[in-house]
């Protein structure tokens, strides 16, 4: 076996990117308070455990990442990756993700005070392998309401009208945290 040259250690982390300085406060680990409500006419209501990650590495963006999970038997229902970019001296930003269920989309909007309010500009899919109904639409907003993270999800999908489907309330890991 080789050993690693001094070229491949670990990466350097470089301070957050100036044009993130009003996407700051969202920099962290978040984990829902108490379990969120999931709703939609074509499923049962449920509840869910969820932790989101914004973290830099000194690049324009955050990098994001959500994974859900059922609060009785801890079983995984949902992982998203991506990354959430602002253009520079504008309040508009844009988040790129990819859902485990076979969908990325784009979403677009804008940042004020502590609140981001998003809409999919793009939504694909692969051709084969995924289940309907489709998704078409969705909305989003993340907002900052005292030390608490909030978040609610819309969507529309071929058989319903844009609705909120996921709300829930998330409070900031500590740093030392695992």
């Amino acid at each position: 076996m080789q050993d690693i040259s001094d070229d491949c250690t670990d990466m350097r982390l470089l301070p957050m990117n100036e044009v993130l300085k009003p996407l700051a406060w969202l920099k962290g680990t978040w984990r829902t308070k108490s379990p969120g409500a999931g709703k939609y006419p074509t499923i049962q209501p449920f509840r869910y455990c969820e932790e989101m990650s914004f973290s830099s590495i000194g690049q324009p963006m955050l990098n994001y990442s959500a994974l859900s999970w059922k609060p009785d038997g801890k079983t995984p229902m949902h992982y998203e990756v991506g990354f959430l970019k602002i253009i520079p001296d504008k309040n508009k930003v844009y988040m790129l993700l990819s859902h485990n269920f076979g969908v990325t989309t784009i979403e677009e909007g804008v940042v004020e005070d502590k609140i981001i309010k998003l809409k999919t500009t793009h939504i694909g899919r692969p051709t084969e392998g995924t289940r309907g109904p489709i998704v078409l639409e969705l909305r989003r907003q993340f907002a900052l309401v005292g030390d608490c993270l909030e978040h609610t999800l819309y969507m529309a999908t071929e058989n319903t009208k844009l609705q909120e489907h996921l709300h829930a309330v998330y409070i900031k890991k500590c740093e030392t945290d695992p």
